[in-house]
Order: C-alpha cells, then structure tokens, then sequence
C-alpha cells in the first residue's frame, strides 16, 4: 500500500461529472484472488515477508523456551517495544522522502536527560517537563530540516553532525550527576512502569477498534462508489474486521492473565495511527508520498518540497524525543547512555523491516509496529535463552539486510511491470 491517490481520485471523479468512471460493479473473490497473485509477481508483496518472518521468529523461540509467548513475557515486551516503535514511526515518515536521519537516538536521549532535569532537578510538573521534551525535539528537527532545506546539505551529514552535536548537548544537561532517578512515587514513573489498562477498558479497546476500522473502509467504499470507481466486495472488509476484532480480542485476553496492556504501549498505537490517518487520508500525506515518489513531479504539482521536508525532520525529531521521555519512564532513570547503543539502528531497523521502502515513496500500513515486534521478540527471546549481545545484533543485522533485499527486488518487479 503506497498512497491513497484512490480516494482522490474518487473525489474528483465525484465532483466532475465530466470525468470518465468505470463499471462499479463489485470484485468476485475469484477476481481479487488473481489480482492480488498477479500483485505478488510483479513485486506488490505488501506485508507477507514480514508477517512470515515474525511468525518464524515466534516459533523458533517458543519450540526453544516455553516461556516466550507466557502471559508475563509478552506483557514485558509490549513495555520494551514502544519506546523504539514511536522512534520508528518518525523514522518511518523520513524514510517516505527517500533521506534518512542519523540523530534520533541522541535526541531521544537528550529528551530524557530533559525531562529527568525539569522534574527531578528544577520540579517542574510532569507534563510541564515532557512537553518541554517534545518541544525540544521539534526545534532540533526543524534545524536539521532547514540546513538541508536551504543550505543543501545531505541529510546523512546533517543528522550524523547531530548525532554528535545532540549526544554532547545530552551530557551538558545532565552534568556531574551522570545518572538521574525518576521519583519511584511520582506520575512518570508510574505511568511508563507500573501504569496498565483496566480489563473493562483493554476489551472495549478492542471492540472499538475494529468498529472504527469498518466504518473508516465502508465510508471510503462509498465514496468509490458514488464517484463510480470499482469497489470490492462489501463482505472483504467485514471480514478483515471480524479477524482484527478476534486477533485483539484474543490479545488482550492473553496480556490480561498477567497485568494486561501496559498505557505505554496504548500511547505507541494511537501515535503510530494518527500517523497512519495523516499518511493515508490528509492531503499532507498524499503530499508526502508524492515528494518521495518523484520530487520534480511533486515541485509540478504545486507542493511546497522544502517546506514539507523540513516539517517531516521536526515531526521525526520531536517523536524521537517523544520515545526517550517513554524509555526513561519505563526505566525509571535518564542517564549518559540514554538513546545510546543499538536505539538508532533498532529504529531504523524496525521502520526498515515492517516494510518502508528505503527508496522513498512506499510504506506499509503499521509498518513501524511490525518492525518493532520483529526486533523487540528477537532481542526478547535472545535475553530468555541467555545468548550474548553479539548474536542479536548478527540476527537483526542480518534480518534487517534480508529485509532491504526484499524491498529492491521488489522495487525491480514492480519496475518491470511497470507499476
């Protein structure tokens, strides 16, 4: 899934009776089926590698510890996962333009250092100190965007130049401390450790989800249809509902034996869908895709490119920091070696490996939250069998590579058939 040009299209058809519609009449299964296998040949391979490759992961870990998929497991890798899933979702909207940002884990950790120094060293509010965070982030963005914007400097050199720039200023805020503890008894630990939704609200969550789902694909059904663009199958997406709906159901009655959905993770989902809503159904978003697509094309139509690149680096940065404040909560502390180690290319890897073209322009739906389950169940079964650091990083590197090679030969089908 690439853009929404569709649900444009099926606009203007709308609007312009003078515009030329085809039959309406809805899709057979049997048509779709050959749609979608003729699809798969020519490259559109959609979220199946991934979705195999997580399914392999799973059982390799299980048949090995049965411990992996326990009530009590997967709830502590719901909390491990969303602080680099809200860091790849930002990652994820530079990739769409075809650059990449290096800095973003020296800015979730000066993010944290921040919010750490507000509240703990100056007292300011909890929501004082991580908005403060954010907004940190958002400025750094937006310099990084304007350098390459207006001065033209590859985005590789701007952010690789912040990523030093950003983790020097990480130890200037946090000074001779070195290490600074969150309040056990205040609201950010609580929220980002011990914080998790009732029963009552997980199940409804899941009720509500696919309901809003299923009025979200039936609304953009109608609108093919009045514009007299084919439409599938009124029972397609009723059954995609009914699977999503058993899918969370089963989830959340799984997470529920344990402490049940932790917030963290909630507040990881609804930032990575209103990114996926202003991806796919904002004119921003189509904007965003086009840049990506073909920037000359994009300068044509009208669309501001450097405007849109520079707010896409400030959107990335402040989420980057958005998922340092959600690690140092989960932590309880920000430290020196906050958004260090492996937080820069397990973003980048799990934006990769959920299905983000690094050749700008592509994105799969809720690619970030597949990548993120990918890379945190390869580093959360390594940690049950007691392996070495090492072996993780030989896994996801060579996961991560599988994943880049997939999306060019995929690229190549599509050249091929000419999509």
């Amino acid at each position: 899934m690439s853009t929404t040009s569709t649900d444009s299209a099926a606009d203007a058809a709308a609007m312009d009776p003078a515009v030329p519609v085809p039959d309406a009449a809805p899709q057979q299964p049997k048509q779709m089926l050959r749609e979608r296998l003729a699809g798969l040949r020519g490259g559109d391979l959609g979220s199946l590698p991934v979705v195999i490759g997580l399914a392999v992961i799973v059982i390799v870990f299980q048949s090995l510890n049965s411990t992996f998929l326990n009530s009590f497991n997967l709830v502590n890798l719901c909390l491990q996962i969303a602080a680099v899933g809200i860091i790849a979702t930002g990652v994820t909207l530079v990739l769409l333009l075809g650059e990449i940002d290096l800095s973003v884990g020296s800015v979730s950790g000066l993010a944290a250092a921040i919010l750490a120094v507000l509240n703990v060293n100056e007292g300011l509010p909890p929501v004082v100190a991580l908005l403060a965070a954010a907004a940190g982030g958002l400025v750094i963005g937006t310099i990084h965007g304007l350098v390459f914007t207006k001065l033209g400097v590859p985005s590789f050199i701007v952010t690789l130049a912040g990523l030093l720039v950003w983790q020097g200023a990480q130890l200037q805020v946090l000074g001779s401390q070195g290490t600074i503890n969150l309040p056990p008894s205040g609201g950010l630990q609580q929220f980002g450790r011990f914080s998790y939704l009732a029963d009552w609200q997980s199940y409804g969550l899941a009720v509500v989800l696919p309901v809003l789902f299923l009025a979200a694909k039936l609304a953009t059904r109608s609108r093919r249809t009045r514009a007299g663009l084919p439409v599938g199958a009124v029972w397609v997406p009723v059954a995609q509902a009914l699977l999503l709906l058993a899918v969370l159901l089963a989830v959340v009655a799984k997470l529920s034996i344990d402490r049940g959905v932790p917030w963290i993770f909630v507040v990881f989902v609804a930032i990575l869908a209103l990114v996926e809503y202003v991806l796919r159904r904002t004119r921003y978003g189509r904007a965003v895709f086009a840049v990506g697509g073909n920037i000359e094309a994009a300068r044509r139509a009208g669309i501001k490119v450097d405007a849109l690149r520079t707010s896409v680096f400030a959107i990335a940065s402040m989420l980057a920091a958005v998922g340092g404040t959600v690690a140092a909560m989960r932590l309880g502390f920000a430290n020196q070696s906050s958004g260090a180690a492996d937080t820069l290319i397990n973003a980048i890897a799990a934006a990769v490996i959920g299905g983000t073209s690094l050749f700008g322009g592509r994105s799969r739906m809720y690619s970030a939250l597949l990548g993120a389950l990918v890379i945190g169940a390869i580093a959360n079964g390594l940690d049950l069998l007691n392996l070495s650091s090492a072996l993780r990083y030989i896994i996801t590197g060579t996961v991560l590579l599988l994943a880049v090679v997939i999306d060019a030969l995929a690229s190549r089908g599509r050249r091929s058939a000419g999509r």
